[in-house]
């Protein structure tokens, strides 16, 4: 996401439709900030674009699946007249021991969370260079399970790791005024906790209320924090 102050942003989020990623994109919306964002699924575009209704911002919202080079490829073909930061969510597998894991589930966790991180990085991040946006930080969505192991969620884990070493490393190769780091959101009631904890998900926070928090911490990050692995 663009920190700069208390000025307006264009927010580039993927994983719009639902979740935090939806929670977090009505939030800077109601700030007053411009949404990008995309989704694999155009019903879910079509609620939020409603949802986002209220605003007078043009916001910008796009059916892409970030697993894919080609259609994040195309995604930046869109928006390279827009200042655009991405903000990336994940998704998680069924919960099962690794050795029951059947390899479709475990190549879409990666292909999500750690292939579809590094397409958007790989188009963004030449965008802002050419701009010349500086002061600009990259949000990579982590987790706390990219910081210890669980059961039964080791592909989810093994993504979210990645995507911290991800994000130190390329913490070291943009150059000074743009930063990259990996924020873990903590423990929030959403159909991923459910998947994990069942009926007890209900004793944790709603995205809507997390979204509050974590919008204001991101919008004051600022390139000192390169580099950093965070929690909302």
């Amino acid at each position: 996401m663009m920190n700069g102050g208390g000025r307006r942003r264009i927010v580039l989020i993927t994983g719009v439709g639902k979740g935090l990623g939806r929670a977090l994109a009505l939030e800077l919306a109601h700030r007053g900030h411009t949404i990008i964002g995309c989704s694999r699924s155009q019903d879910n575009l079509n609620s939020l674009q409603s949802q986002l209704s209220f605003s007078s911002s043009n916001h910008l919202l796009l059916n892409a699946d970030v697993s894919s080079n080609e259609n994040v490829q195309e995604m930046a073909r869109v928006v390279m007249d827009n200042r655009s930061v991405p903000d990336i969510i994940g998704t998680i597998n069924k919960n099962n021991k690794i050795w029951e894991v059947p390899p479709e589930d475990f190549d879409a966790v990666m292909d999500t969370n750690v292939k579809g991180t590094a397409n958007v990085l790989r188009h963004f991040i030449p965008l802002m260079i050419a701009a010349k946006k500086m002061e600009a930080v990259i949000v990579n969505m982590s987790s706390g399970w990219g910081r210890s192991g669980a059961a039964l969620v080791s592909p989810y884990c093994a993504s979210k790791w990645a995507i911290e070493g991800l994000s130190k490393s390329v913490a070291k190769e943009v150059p000074e005024g743009i930063a990259v780091v990996a924020l873990n959101p903590g423990v929030i009631n959403t159909d991923m906790l459910a998947s994990c904890f069942g009926p007890s998900a209900l004793l944790y926070q709603q995205p809507q209320a997390w979204a509050l928090k974590a919008a204001t911490m991101i919008l004051n990050l600022t390139p000192a924090d390169n580099g950093a692995s965070l929690t909302v």
